[in-house]
């Protein structure tokens, strides 16, 4: 069963059976934008990034994983590809990116991953008809087992903004856990959001 995180909210990575996860993917889903006119409605294509930032035990920034850099030096993560446009026909149930993360390839420096979202062309979130992260066991085209998902639409906090941060993964006693953060920032472009997660919520 998965847990639907809320704000703040942190977890083991741990499953049911005591297994700790280990190959994780987090995916981002997202509808495109319907702006009604005269003669209908018509689709706005959305262009979301997720990104993702390692970072070391000093909150050091080692590695960032986007549309522009698809995988990490380590090899541990990695990006399926930029998404221009978001699900023009409606939610269609796939996530529209995903990066997908082995723990146990990670950098050993590596203490902290998070993960967060700009819009590219700057669309307000608040015109986003629906966005969405979940973390589950599988591939990008398979999921196996949803282990925690976390809904980061409908939520008036978010208007007015065109960056968030989603969550934070961090190694405590060796062990990795989620923080849930879901919050919305002022940056504009994916260089700031690195910074304000080293800031603020490592």
């Amino acid at each position: 069963m998965a847990i639907n995180l809320e704000k703040g909210q942190r977890i083991n990575l741990e499953k049911s059976n005591g297994a700790k996860l280990q190959s994780i993917c987090v995916g981002i889903n997202w509808g495109a934008i319907v702006k009604k006119g005269l003669f209908g409605n018509k689709k706005e294509p959305v262009d979301l990034d997720a990104s993702c930032a390692i970072y070391d035990e000093n909150k050091r920034n080692l590695d960032t994983v986007s549309f522009r850099q698809l995988k990490s030096r380590d090899g541990a993560i990695k990006h399926s590809g930029d998404d221009l446009t978001g699900d023009l026909n409606g939610d269609d149930g796939l996530d529209n990116e995903v990066i997908t993360l082995d723990l146990s390839k990670l950098n050993p420096a590596a203490n902290y991953v998070g993960f967060f979202i700009n819009s590219f062309r700057g669309q307000d979130f608040k015109d986003i008809p629906f966005a969405s992260i979940r973390i589950y066991e599988g591939t990008p085209t398979r999921v196996n087992e949803v282990f925690a998902k976390y809904d980061i639409a409908n939520d008036s906090a978010f208007a007015g903004n065109v960056s968030m941060v989603l969550g934070v993964f961090y190694k405590r006693n060796g062990d990795w856990k989620f923080n849930a953060i879901g919050l919305p920032t002022a940056d504009r472009n994916l260089e700031q959001t690195v910074v304000t997660i080293q800031q603020n919520h490592l």
